[in-house]
């Protein structure tokens, strides 16, 4: 359901979709600007806001403290596992995952089953989880990987199933496992038009 004031009308939520799950005594109805549509299935924590225009797939989740811009897809089965800062007109397709403390700034795609990660040594070490940061106008392949704490510039191009180890410079390509750069072709260059 909408959050208290918010009128329903105005958010389009599918009858088994899960709008403010409670993770603590003092969290808040999830905040979910107008013309938005949460599809069946889907489940959306309280402590999320999300700007007008949110598009879910069916069976995405969108956990705790998220802030999402305006006009973003999280596609089907996506997961945003909370803490995480997701900027306007960003394209999540099938099956992405993305871990705490990630941040994606405008216009970026993240193919089916992209995944970013935020834990260095999953396990065997107790370390502070910090997840990447996708600068506007990425693109992210499908199957791909970019691990914790990598940067990816502007304008760069992640090709589908790539392991992204470290930073990435703006407008540039990244191939293959572990990633390599090359200079992106032109007819990749400027931004995304989701």
């Amino acid at each position: 359901m909408p959050s208290e004031g918010q009128d329903r009308a105005a958010v389009d939520i599918a009858e088994s979709a899960t709008v403010g799950v409670s993770y603590r005594d003092d969290s808040n109805r999830p905040a979910i600007g107008p013309g938005s549509v949460i599809r069946a299935g889907t489940i959306v924590y309280d402590d999320v806001i999300a700007g007008p225009e949110l598009q879910t797939g069916h069976h995405a989740l969108i956990r705790e403290r998220t802030e999402i811009g305006e006009g973003t897809l999280v596609g089907t089965q996506a997961v945003v596992d909370g803490e995480a800062t997701i900027g306007d007109d960003v394209s999540m397709q099938t099956g992405v995952y993305v871990p705490q403390h990630t941040t994606i700034h405008d216009r970026v795609f993240l193919g089916p089953n992209a995944t970013l990660l935020n834990d260095p040594y999953p396990v065997r070490s107790d370390e502070s989880l910090t997840g990447p940061t996708l600068h506007s106008d990425v693109s992210v392949g499908a199957n791909a990987t970019v691990l914790p704490d990598v940067e990816i510039g502007s304008g760069a191009f992640v090709a589908a199933g790539a392991v992204v180890t470290d930073d990435i410079p703006p407008e540039t390509m990244a191939i293959s496992a572990p990633a390599t750069t090359q200079p992106l072709p032109d007819q990749l260059r400027g931004g995304n038009d989701l």
